[in-house]
């Protein structure tokens, strides 16, 4: 499901099941962001079982996150993107068919998913 980049780089760094608290300032979106990051079953099921991942993966978005302040609203790598590309937040409310308005439901977070290390350690 992950690309082989992403998934070295959250393997070789010991990723998986961190917390990442990105304080508002270094959001791009503005908003802030607390994700613990996922192993790739986790994704795997996020992506077939839940939404907003059974509609946006047909968009190239694959899990990589899930909301730790209670949202709901999970975080994504998109599998078209150059790696390392950007982390987005897809707003669940917002992804109810194939039809969704990208602009609404996705929001870039973090440019690269490389910038997540400047954030697991606090």
């Amino acid at each position: 499901m992950w690309t082989p980049h992403y998934r070295e780089f959250v393997a070789r760094r010991g990723l998986v099941g961190k917390c990442i608290a990105i304080p508002a300032a270094d959001d791009v979106s503005g908003v802030g962001a607390s994700i613990e990051l996922l192993d790739e079953d986790s994704a795997a099921e996020e992506a077939n079982e839940f939404y907003p991942g059974l509609v946006v993966k047909a968009d190239g978005f694959v899990p990589i996150g899930s909301c730790l302040i209670g949202t709901g609203d999970p975080y994504f790598i998109n599998v078209r993107d150059d790696p390392p590309g950007p982390v987005y937040r897809i707003y669940h409310d917002s992804v109810i068919d194939d039809k969704y308005d990208r602009q609404q439901a996705v929001a870039c977070v973090l440019t690269s998913y490389e910038l997540l290390l400047q954030f697991a350690g606090r």
